[in-house]
Parts: structure tokens; C-alpha cells; sequence
């Protein structure tokens, strides 16, 4: 029962020191500095020297078994107080083998005088030896050359910053993050930087440490035989056995602490890049090659055969050595998880439900409430998966990052209403049934199968709303079949096409250019700012994905560019000479699943209409063509591409190069999906089927 009782009072008793651990730190700091200035009596300091070696053993282990540096991230902290504690001990001694030392070994406590006799075995000169190496040992290699490694962290982590915050940005933009994940991924670095720079400085603290010690233990064994000889009258005999014992037992007692504790510090510096503890790394990496122990087993057990030296320790090591290469060898040990896959990459999420930020959202979509089921429910399509898979899908097809979506509700839309927003202007906005399919005719004819009736909202075809049990008999009638999120998507990359040119700021374009290959950074530092500067450049991406001309081929992209630049400052003039080299690109753009390139000519009436309306205002040409006459063109386009439409085909529009740009500026304003081409544009080995003329 008085156990039971003990037990809980301890248990609470920890408890309520750990809920006011910032006031025993502050307690603790306070006595160590007391330690400094006050004599304490010898069982106390035997108790502080125990506690000194506990809390340093304590600190060595900590450092075996953390995974990564940052875990320990408290070190330099922990070294300081450390150091402060043993050198306040030392202090402490030092006044007791000043003052007591002539009254024998114990004056200065227990254990010095133990750690003195069964280090020296009665002879001084042994004792003061195994010091000095200890001392050597601590200050010339482990201080030194744990110094030394994190002196280059600090400097290696804190110049490879930008590049890892860049690292973290193109992956937020690209959608393999979320904002949460890339917050925290930023707080990690801060936080490598911040922890390697002081590593670097608490060296210091170990190195100090060391020549303390050495300074410390001679002036003890120097002070305590002035004092024991010339004031106390010990006999010179007597006075060197006695303050030997006492000054290399507070030596040691000082020195194999920080040897503890310089090693830890030398194992936390030297294990960054090292997943997992110090011993799966350690034993993983070394048993990871059967054939090095093979191969070492054999050297060993020659040199067990040379004459002169002993046999049995090496003919056993070699005997161990190739047992354990014969057994992993036997097994093939796979290589552990860290080593094969890596740290795995947390899971894409691709937008928040809410407003955390003030900012200006590039592309927003908001939902009514009916519609939060398609963004988490199990039983329904997850609506930011199907958006991360656009946003790669768009990557990869323009050679664009496009910023993440933010996906959020508005009760202030009907229940089933979508809105898309581009920089918080509202572009498109739909209506869809959460639980039900939608079935469009490829023809755009009837649908015969009870629903209800509504407007495809991308392309505005006409469709039907149905049951998913109908999805069968829907897909055997060759209907098109989509669920909500599918729509959702849709519309959504329509209207991200349509603003490609919006979505690529300042920010972005300088990333991209920042990714270039090594082999065109000469290019690009010859080009910006020097021939053309950076905004110009950016305008020029952005007059290409406003056509939707992928600018994936940046590097093309630059060498035309910087063909053209020497010659001309005109933005308008350098998109169309850039247009010329990616012919190829664009004419594969256009072609049709039979092969070939489907055109419609602009006739000479027109042509010579468009150039005559060309006027020069302030170097850039201008196009100035009557009302009547821009209402009689589009109607005769209108009216050629409805006819080629109702033949099943899509042509592209096809001009002469300079009045290409002031073609298309007229022709997307009110047919934006219309590709108009030049004659410079059309690839040489492309085939083409003129269609007619407008």
C-alpha cells in the first residue's frame, strides 16, 4: 500500500514539474551560475559530477537514435548547458583541492578520488598521460573535425536556400502540394538553416570546453602543490601523490563528459543526408555489399598466415566476416525502403475550402452547396483530383504551371450552380446534377431516354440530365457520357485556355526561365536584359498562349527570338517571326484525324482590304477598316466556316504573314476557337486540303 502510494506521489510529482519545466530551467540555469560563485560541500558535488555524466551519456544516446538532425534540434542549447555545468563543477573542485587538498584524496568528494586512483594505478605519470591523449583525443580530432563538418553545413545549407524555396514554389504551382504542405516545407528550411548555423557556433562552445579543461587541470596540480607545500607543509612526496590523484580525477571527471557529449555533436553534424537512426544507417549501408565482407574476410584471414603474427583473432574475424557475407549473400538482403524509394512525396491536394487569404486567387471555382458532394463524398468523382489531372494535363500540353485552383463554396449561388473566376472576374458559370449523368447525341440530334432536358454549358449542345442506372443503355446507344466533375473539368480547361495569356505573370515567366537546361543559360544571359529586356519576353509568351501556341520548346522559343531582336523591338513582329519557327508545332496543332492540314484561303479581295486598312501610328501599324466592311468579312466567315462545319470539318483560316495578327484580332473577338494561320506557319512536309476561300 505505502509503495502504491510512493508510486503515485512520484507520478504526480513528475507531472507537475513537467507542466513548470520552463521555471526548472530557469532554476537550474540559476544554481549552475550559483555553483560559480559559492563552495559547495563534497557529497553535493559528487552528486552534480553524476549528474553531469548522466545528462551527457543521456544527450550521446539522443543523438544515436534520432532519424533526422532537426529532431535534436536543441543542441546548441543543450551544448551550452552542458558546457556551463562542467565548467562550473570545475570550478567547484578546483576550490576544494585548493583548500582541503592536504587533508588527503577525498577532499575534493568521492568521485575524483575514485576516477584519480583507478585511472592512475598509483603511478602519477601514467594518469597524467591517459589526460593528455584524452584531452587530445577530444580537442584535436572529435572537436576539431565535428567543427569543421558543421561549419560546411552552415555554409552549403544557407547557399542552397534559394534553390530549395524554388524547388518548393514549382511544386506548389505545378500542384503536387497544397499551400499547407509547401508552408511547412518552408518552416523546415528555416529551420536546417537557423539549426546548422548555430552547430557552427556551439562548436566554439566544445573546442573552449577542451582548453578550459587543460588550463583547469594545471593550474590544480601547479596551485595545489604551491598551497599543500609552501602553506600547508605537506611533504613534497606526499603533495604529488595527493593533488595528482585529486587534479587528474577532476580532470577525467570533466574530460570524459565532453567527450560524450563532442561526440554527439559529432554524430548529429555528420549524419545530414542519413535517413534513419545511426545504427540502421551505419549496419544497413555496411551489410548492404556481401562482396566487401567477402573480400575482407579473405585479407584477414592472410594476414592470420604471416609469420610473427597471432593467428586466432584474425582467423576468427575472418570466419565472422565470411559467415555474415555467406548469410546476406544467401538471403539477398533487398535494400531497405529509405534506400529504395526515398522519402515519399505527400499526397497532391489541390485546393482549400475557405478564404485564409486575402489574395487574388488566379482561377477560382466556387460551387453551391449541392454540389460538396462532388468534392469529398466516396461515392462520387473527387473534383480536385479531376483537376489535378487537367493542371498536368495543361502543363504538359502548353508548358505552363498553372497556379492552383482554389475550389470553395458560395451559398449565395443556386444549389447546383458553378461559378469560374479568373483574378476574381467571373469568365463562365454552369449547372449540373451532383447525381445524375450527362448524355449528349455526337450529331447533336435527340436523345431518347427520360431525363431531364438542359445545355451542355462548355459548348452549349444540346444534352440531358439521366439516372446512372441509364448509363448502359446510354453508352450500347453510342451517346456521350459524363458525370458532373467531368463537366465541371471541362468547362473549366476551356476557360483556362481562353486565358492561358492572363495566367502567365511576371513570376511565372522568370521560373521558367530559371528551369532552363545548363547548355542554354549562355542564350538566355546574352538575350536578357542585353538585347531585349524581360518584360518584352514575357509579352511574347503570352502573344503565343493567347493563341493556345504551346511554349513548352522554350529554348526554341529564345533562339528565334534572339534572331529576331537585334532587328526589331516590336512585340507584334517578334511573335509572328518566333510563330515561323515553331511551323511545325503549330501545323501539327491543326491537323486533322485524317492527317492533313484542313484550310480555308482569304481570298485576294480581302487581302488587299486588310492591307490597304494597315495604317502607321507612331512606328506600330494599326488596322483601320470601316464598321460596314468588318460586318461584310465576318459575315462572309461566318458563312464559310458554318459550311465546312456541317461537313464535319474544322479548318484554320489561312493568310499572308503581315496581316496575319490584325486578321486574328478581328476573327477572335467573335469566332475565338478559329486558328488563323500564315503561309510562313504551314510546315513544308505538312498535307494540306484547301477547303475553299473566304
Amino acid at each position: 500500500m505505502i509503495r502504491a502510494l510512493d508510486g503515485r506521489f512520484l507520478a504526480s510529482l513528475a507531472a507537475r514539474g513537467a507542466r513548470q519545466s520552463d521555471i526548472l530551467l530557469g532554476l537550474g540555469i540559476v544554481a549552475i551560475l550559483i555553483v560559480l560563485i559559492l563552495p559547495i560541500p563534497t557529497f553535493l558535488l559528487d552528486v552534480l559530477l553524476a549528474v553531469s555524466m548522466t545528462f551527457s551519456v543521456m544527450v550521446l544516446m539522443t543523438a544515436m537514435f534520432i532519424t533526422r538532425p532537426l529532431e535534436f534540434s536543441a543542441f546548441p542549447t543543450v551544448l551550452l548547458i552542458a558546457t556551463m555545468l562542467r565548467l562550473s563543477l570545475n570550478l567547484a573542485s578546483t576550490r576544494l583541492i585548493l583548500a582541503h587538498g592536504h587533508e588527503g584524496t577525498d577532499a575534493a568528494g568521492r568521485v575524483i578520488e575514485a576516477f584519480g586512483s583507478f585511472v592512475m594505478q598509483g603511478n602519477f605519470v601514467i594518469g597524467l598521460i591517459v589526460f593528455v591523449i584524452l584531452v587530445i583525443v577530444n580537442f584535436v580530432v572529435i572537436t576539431k573535425g565535428s567543427g569543421r563538418i558543421a561549419e560546411v553545413a552552415a555554409r552549403f545549407t544557407l547557399d542552397a536556400m534559394p534553390g530549395k524555396q524554388m524547388a518548393i514554389d514549382a511544386d506548389l504551382s505545378a500542384g503536387l502540394i497544397d499551400e499547407t504542405t509547401a508552408r511547412a516545407r518552408r518552416r523546415e528550411l528555416e529551420e536546417e538553416s537557423a539549426f546548422y548555423g548555430a552547430m557552427d557556433g556551439a562548436a566554439k562552445f566544445v573546442r573552449g570546453d577542451a582548453v578550459a579543461g587543460l588550463l583547469i587541470t594545471g593550474i590544480n596540480l601547479v596551485g595545489g602543490l604551491v598551497v599543500g607545500v609552501g602553506q600547508m607543509g605537506v611533504g613534497i612526496t606526499e603533495a604529488v601523490r595527493t593533488y595528482t590523484i585529486l587534479t587528474i580525477g577532476d580532470g577525467l571527471v570533466s574530460q570524459i563528459p565532453a567527450l560524450f557529449v563532442s561526440t554527439a555533436a559529432g554524430m548529429l553534424v555528420s549524419k545530414a543526408g542519413v535517413s534513419g537512426r545511426a545504427d540502421e544507417a551505419l549496419f544497413g549501408q555496411l551489410a548492404a555489399h556481401p562482396r566487401a565482407l567477402a573480400v575482407t574476410a579473405g585479407l584477414v584471414a592472410a594476414l592470420a598466415v604471416l609469420p610473427g603474427l597471432p593467428a586466432l583473432p584474425f582467423l576468427a574475424l575472418a570466419g565472422a566476416l565470411g559467415t555474415l557475407a555467406w548469410q546476406l549473400a544467401r538471403a539477398a538482403v533487398v535494400p531497405t525502403a529509405a534506400a529504395q524509394t526515398g522519402a515519399s512525396p505527400p499526397k497532391p491536394v489541390e485546393t482549400e475550402a475557405g478564404t485564409e487569404s486575402l489574395a487574388v486567387d488566379p482561377i477560382r471555382l466556387e460551387l453551391g452547396y449541392g454540389l460538396l458532394t462532388l468534392v469529398g463524398e466516396p461515392d462520387n468523382p473527387k473534383l480536385p483530383q479531376h483537376v489535378k489531372a487537367l493542371r498536368r494535363q495543361l502543363a504538359g500540353e502548353f508548358g505552363l504551371l498553372l497556379p492552383p485552383v482554389r475550389i470553395q463554396d458560395n451559398i449565395q449561388l443556386p444549389a447546383n450552380t458553378y461559378v469560374l473566376r479568373i483574378r476574381e472576374i467571373e469568365v463562365a458559370r454552369g449547372e449540373v446534377r451532383p447525381h445524375r449523368l450527362l448524355v449528349m447525341h455526337p450529331t447533336g440530334g435527340p436523345i431518347d431516354l427520360p431525363g431531364e432536358d438542359t445545355t451542355e454549358p462548355t459548348f452549349g449542345l444540346p444534352a440531358k440530365w439521366i439516372a446512372p442506372a441509364l448509363r448502359e443503355e446510354a453508352v450500347m446507344r453510342g451517346l456521350t457520357v459524363v458525370d458532373a466533375a467531368t463537366v465541371i473539368t471541362t468547362h473549366l480547361a476551356e476557360v483556362v485556355k481562353d486565358n492561358l495569356a492572363d495566367l502567365l505573370g511576371f513570376a511565372q515567366t522568370r521560373r521558367l526561365l530559371d528551369q532552363l537546361d545548363e547548355e542554354y543559360r549562355k542564350l538566355l544571359d546574352e538575350l536578357v536584359p542585353a538585347r531585349i529586356p524581360l518584360s518584352t519576353l514575357h509579352r511574347v509568351l503570352q502573344g503565343l498562349l493567347a493563341e493556345r501556341v504551346s511554349i513548352r520548346d522554350l529554348p526554341a522559343i529564345l533562339e528565334a527570338v534572339a534572331e529576331v531582336a537585334g532587328h526589331t523591338g516590336n512585340v507584334v513582329q517578334i511573335i509572328e517571326h518566333v510563330r515561323t519557327r515553331l511551323a511545325r508545332q503549330i501545323t501539327h496543332s491543326c491537323t486533322a484525324p485524317g492527317g492533313y492540314v484542313p484550310i480555308l484561303v482569304l481570298s485576294p479581295r480581302w487581302e488587299r482590304a486588310f492591307q490597304e486598312a494597315l495604317v502607321d501610328r507612331g512606328g506600330e501599324r494599326q488596322l483601320a477598316m470601316p464598321p460596314e466592311e468588318l460586318q461584310a468579312f465576318l459575315a462572309a466567315l461566318r458563312e464559310a466556316f458554318e459550311r465546312q462545319a456541317a461537313r464535319g470539318e474544322l479548318p484554320v483560316l489561312l493568310t499572308s504573314p503581315g496581316i496575319r495578327p490584325y486578321v486574328r484580332s478581328i476573327v477572335e473577338r467573335f469566332r475565338p476557337s478559329t486558328v488563323v494561320l500564315s503561309h510562313s506557319e504551314i510546315h513544308p512536309r505538312a498535307r494540306i486540303r484547301t477547303l475553299g476561300q473566304v
